[in-house]
């Protein structure tokens, strides 16, 4: 007898790549939780930004049912990736399987969220400070990757989280940096769009930076770029921009 194939693929760099992409550019996902009435699936859309690590990052209403179940049971799911054009079965896309954690206002972690999700998703400056929103953290333990027709893989967490000696210190000087980008060096981030994201059209702005790369946002668009290698130390920052910068340059040129 035949032995079954398995549909698993070895994981790849490729796919570890593309999960952090879907991940880091995502604005909204399906998020799953288990309802404590019934014990059943419970699904509901919510948006997403990233922690600097790559944790995702939801802003939600204690007084929403799926709020209310991960305060019950923290277990849940989300869905990243954008369907586009054609069959949407065809587009890839990741599950993340995660464990809620609800932030402490006035913490140091539960700040960082909380500015980390309005660069990504500055609407939601019209409720963040309302009393029943709450940032959530979720703790990835484990994700399944959809790559498209035929292209199935089981990440770790270790595989989807970013893992860095300048996590904590590029954490604390990233907005410095963002809006400094933002402010002064437009023509980069335009570059950085253009070559390094194949991103068409203008208006890109820098929305977060973590020791693997850089988010850039259009409008509703959302663009991941990658560093040539993961940063070290946040010193290392200036540099690889400016090494990007005059890449792009020469390639436009």
């Amino acid at each position: 007898m035949d032995e079954k194939r398995d549909v698993i693929r070895p994981t790849d760099d490729e796919a570890v790549r593309l999960a952090k992409t879907l991940l880091r550019a995502a604005r909204y996902g399906a998020f799953a939780v288990l309802d404590p009435a019934s014990g059943g699936p419970l699904a509901s859309r919510v948006g997403v930004a990233t922690d600097v690590d790559g944790a995702p990052l939801i802003l939600v209403s204690m007084l929403s049912a799926h709020t209310k179940a991960i305060t019950v049971d923290p277990r849940c799911s989300l869905l990243l990736g954008e369907p586009g054009k054609g069959d949407p079965l065809a587009h890839p896309r990741v599950t993340l399987i995660c464990r809620a954690t609800k932030l402490e206002r006035g913490s140091p972690e539960q700040a960082r969220a909380e500015r980390r999700y309005l660069n990504k998703n500055p609407k939601a400056k019209l409720y963040v400070s309302l009393g029943d929103f709450h940032m959530f953290r979720l703790e990835i333990e484990g994700a399944s990757l959809n790559g498209g027709f035929g292209k199935a893989y089981a990440l770790t967490r270790e595989d989807i989280l970013t893992a860095s000696p300048a996590l904590e210190t590029l954490a604390a000087s990233e907005q410095g940096a963002i809006d400094h980008m933002n402010s002064d060096h437009g023509d980069a981030i335009a570059l950085y769009a253009a070559h390094f994201a194949r991103a068409a059209g203008g208006g890109w702005t820098m929305t977060g930076i973590d020791p693997d790369g850089f988010d850039l946002a259009s409008g509703d668009e959302i663009r991941r770029v990658f560093f040539p290698t993961p940063l070290q130390a946040s010193s290392e920052l200036r540099a690889v921009l400016v090494e990007m910068a005059r890449t792009a340059r020469a390639s436009a040129g």
